[in-house]
């Protein structure tokens, strides 16, 4: 099945704590099938991806929730991940 996201804009709302590839496997099939992707954090700068309970990699963060509006997007990501926000002090 091929999915056209070509012109769409989608937003993915992730801080530290992040499981990558719940992260990078939709933002990459977004990609993909066409869309425009933003990563979408609570600050600027980037976030921290983890694999299980171990960093990986980090991100570089798009913009901010403060900075958009629902409006400015045509679909939405929420990756998870088996830390959260409130864990990283």
């Amino acid at each position: 099945m091929t999915h056209d996201l070509s012109g769409k804009r989608i937003a993915i709302i992730a801080t530290d704590g992040v499981e990558q590839i719940e992260l990078t496997e939709p933002m990459e099939a977004a990609r993909n099938a066409g869309a425009t992707v933003e990563l979408i954090s609570i600050q600027s700068g980037s976030i921290q991806g983890v694999k299980g309970m171990d960093k990986a990699d980090t991100f570089a963060v798009d913009r901010v929730v403060s900075d958009v509006s629902a409006d400015d997007y045509d679909g939405l990501i929420i990756p998870g991940g088996v830390k959260t926000p409130t864990s990283f002090e």
